[in-house]
């Protein structure tokens, strides 16, 4: 069928991995700013922050399609792992040291092309820029990524619709009371469902904090154990741990644009990746579903 010609004609071994910088021609970083579809490249200011010396970006090309990215991932290179995506795209924060750096970032993975869109080059490609990245900068010792949850905010609004969907011991009621207090409503179901419709919740300091105690334990609950058969029900996670990854944190308003807001509530998450537990992970993954994650995730769920 089609879509084994497709993966035929652009098989991982006929790729070439190509690093862009300010320097490549302009017409190709045009194409990155029309291709981005994580986080919105708003200028070329952005763009050029994206590219400098503390950040990369690479791209797999096929030989007969030179000009033409089939996806790029795009790197930042820092201190510990990071935890929100506004800081970490701050124009005017100063330029790190990449031969300090302890950790690379995957914060952006891009389909440049959507016929392509089944064709699956995204854990080849990580896979050879970590490899790259090690031989460039051998300081770097965690590969990890800054991902969106796109499905965690459909899947709340869905399941707070529902009479009694959420479970007691997922949602201590004892919690009722501030979101109550803050929103004005009848009762906590109401009151967290019209407290995340307001566009400015996460500038309200009584809110956030109403909010909070409640929502990364149902974020906890999404990412561990709401499944679409024995897959992840979030393709990001799906994909992040089909590659061998592990959950290891969630971050509390670690995207507040619009689109984090009416994606996942603001929520983003880091995926390990331990070169020395990818294969084992990939496996208990793909053969019983199993997801991996960090003790401090699996606390949440408990409360």
């Amino acid at each position: 069928d089609l879509r084994k010609l497709l993966t035929s004609w652009f098989d991982i071994g006929f790729l070439d991995l190509e690093r862009i910088t300010w320097g490549s021609p302009a017409a190709l970083l045009e194409k990155l700013m029309a291709y981005e579809a994580v986080h919105e490249i708003r200028s070329w200011d952005d763009l050029k922050n994206r590219l400098d010396s503390d950040r990369r970006c690479f791209a797999f090309f096929h030989p007969r399609m030179p000009d033409e990215p089939l996806i790029f991932v795009e790197v930042a290179l820092v201190s510990g792992m990071a935890d929100n995506v506004q800081v970490l795209l701050d124009e005017h924060a100063p330029e790190g040291d990449p031969g300090k750096a302890d950790t690379a970032i995957f914060y952006s993975i891009s389909n440049a092309q959507a016929g392509l869109a089944q064709v699956s080059f995204g854990d080849f490609l990580i896979k050879r820029v970590v490899d790259e990245l090690r031989r460039e900068l051998p300081k770097l010792k965690t590969f990890a990524t800054l991902s969106p949850v796109p499905g965690f905010r459909a899947w709340l609004t869905a399941t707070l619709a529902k009479d009694e969907s959420v479970p007691v011991d997922l949602w201590d009621r004892g919690l009722d009371a501030a979101l109550i207090e803050v929103a004005g409503s009848a009762n906590g179901r109401d009151a967290l469902r019209n407290l995340l419709a307001r566009s400015d919740w996460h500038q309200d300091e009584a809110a956030t904090a109403a909010i909070r105690p409640v929502v990364e334990p149902l974020a906890a609950h999404y990412l561990l154990e709401e499944k679409r058969g024995q897959r992840a029900l979030d393709p990001v996670q799906n994909f992040h741990l089909s590659n061998g990854a592990r959950l290891e944190r969630i971050n509390w308003l670690g995207d507040t644009s619009r689109n984090g807001l009416d994606g996942a509530a603001g929520l983003m998450v880091n995926y390990l990746y331990k070169l020395a537990d990818i294969e084992q992970n990939h496996e208990a993954y793909r053969g019983r579903g199993k997801v991996t994650a960090a003790a401090s995730v699996r606390r949440l769920l408990k409360g």
